[in-house]
């Protein structure tokens, strides 16, 4: 089970849930958004983690920004993924002439499990017959909303994720967890993996460490049985 922890704008933050267990960190580039942070700080903060052993994957998440904007954020910053939260076409994700191509994945925010399904065949990266376990998230499916990109703070419809989960190998949930729900989540849904923000906030863009830990541990320790 991988956790990503997600709205990191500070040095703090980000020690504290990597030595938590978090698998990946996410800093959002989309000034609207409550957690956003800016590339210099955001490249300040991967070079001291960078400087340690077990560093987790980092993440840049974007809205509607062009391909060669992100990457030259990712290079930039250090960042070994883009979580592309807008409309953004499929060729960002799935074509190798993308500038992203490789180290991308999109985020869903279905109204419906019809309309997952059609997103999910449209941005899930083309895998291979003989492919093993994915090593990263190939899509992230969010609560839907009809004007908010991600952030919501809203539960998410476990059971249409659970049945996208089935079928979409890397299909990481989000969408109104928290230490208290995630183990649920994770038993409903069966995920590769959770992505939390504001339910492990102190306030908007300040983690509250303990529960960071808390909801590491319980979602791990759902997944484990």
């Amino acid at each position: 089970m991988k956790v990503k922890i997600c709205g990191i704008t500070n040095l703090a933050d980000a020690q504290a849930a990597a030595a938590a267990g978090a698998d990946y960190l996410g800093f959002i580039f989309y000034p609207p958004s409550k957690r956003a942070v800016d590339v210099e700080t955001a490249a300040g903060i991967a070079a001291q983690l960078r400087a340690y052993p077990g560093c987790p994957g980092l993440v840049g998440v974007f809205v509607n920004e062009s391909g060669e904007r992100m990457a030259e954020i990712l290079n930039r910053c250090q960042l070994d993924l883009a979580q592309l939260s807008g409309d953004e076409v499929p060729f960002l994700v799935g074509d190798p002439a993308s500038p992203i191509f490789g180290r991308a994945y999109k985020a869903l925010q279905p109204a419906t499990f019809t309309e997952a399904e059609v997103e999910a065949e449209w941005y899930l990266p083309k895998q291979g017959d003989d492919a093993g376990p994915p090593d990263h998230p190939l899509l992230l499916i969010d609560s839907y909303h009809p004007n908010l990109r991600g952030g919501t703070g809203e539960t998410g419809d476990w059971e249409m994720s659970a049945k996208l989960a089935a079928s979409v190998p890397g299909l990481m949930l989000a969408g109104g967890l928290n230490a208290d729900n995630v183990a649920e989540a994770v038993r409903q849904v069966q995920p590769f993996g959770v992505d939390v923000a504001s339910g492990v906030e102190a306030s908007p863009g300040r983690k509250d460490h303990q529960q960071v830990r808390d909801f590491i541990t319980n979602a791990k320790a759902a997944a484990a049985g």
